[in-house]
């Protein structure tokens, strides 16, 4: 006996329309959403997202500076800052996104403060999230582990050990400028550490810089590439991973 398909009730046609929207309440004809397959161990990379750093190597990584291939050590499944030379960043070029980061601050501990297992992620290349081994090491709030470099503490300390492996899960939209050039709408960061929320959609003042105040007097792009600090500490990092965010349209 042949099967007769299901048909699902997924929705209805006589509801009012959204406000702004082209779709109605409950519309059934309004697009499902995209299957992502999650990865199959916490931290894994989704079935959409875009692997920046899988452990084996450097391709897609150059130097900051010169523009040749990235010189950091990779082994054993990270890659390991090496003292000297230099910030390194994506060829890729990434926006508005959702990005996974692990690092780990060296077992031995050297020195202090912002001596002490410090690095940055910066998103665009402009706006840095800080790396540092907060965990039993005072130092200035806004340059603590978690921080928008130089603007906005983190809500928590949520660090791990020197030499644990520590996870950065961060939503990142990119800034707007209007065509007269005029800003639209900043840059606006969340940001979870080892699963703690640290930044609730903060607010970045402008692209981070030291002993800086930022502004946005200079428009920029709405892509960079993700850039990763060499601060002479030897600070490791591995499962890098971005998931581009695509708006649904109204």
């Amino acid at each position: 006996m042949e099967q007769k398909p299901v048909v699902l009730n997924v929705g209805y046609t006589d509801t009012p329309f959204i406000p702004g929207s082209q779709w109605r309440v409950h519309d059934a004809a309004r697009p499902q959403p995209p299957l992502v397959t999650p990865g199959g161990a916490a931290g894994a990379p989704p079935s959409d997202a875009i692997v920046l750093f899988d452990g084996q190597d450097l391709v897609g990584w150059v130097s900051v500076k010169t523009g040749e291939p990235a010189a950091w050590k990779v082994e054993n499944g990270y890659m390991e800052v090496v003292k000297g030379t230099g910030n390194i960043k994506t060829t890729a070029q990434v926006g508005d996104c959702q990005l996974h980061v692990e690092f780990a601050s060296p077992v031995e501990v050297v020195g202090s403060s912002q001596g002490r297992g410090n690095s940055g992620v910066f998103l665009m290349g402009l706006y840095e999230v800080q790396v540092l081994d907060c965990y039993d090491n005072p130092t200035y709030s806004d340059g603590t582990v978690g921080a928008i470099y130089g603007q906005h503490p983190p809500l928590a300390n949520a660090s791990r050990k020197p030499g644990e492996w520590q996870v950065y899960d961060i939503v990142f939209i990119a800034p707007r400028w209007g065509a007269d050039g005029k800003l639209a709408s900043p840059a606006r960061l969340t940001v979870f550490l080892n699963g703690v929320l640290v930044q609730h959609d903060r607010v970045s003042q402008g692209p981070t810089g030291h002993k800086t105040v930022s502004n946005y007097d200079t428009p920029h792009g709405s892509e960079g590439p993700l850039m990763l600090q060499d601060h002479t500490n030897p600070v490791r990092f591995r499962n890098i991973w971005v998931r581009p965010i695509v708006e649904e349209a109204e």
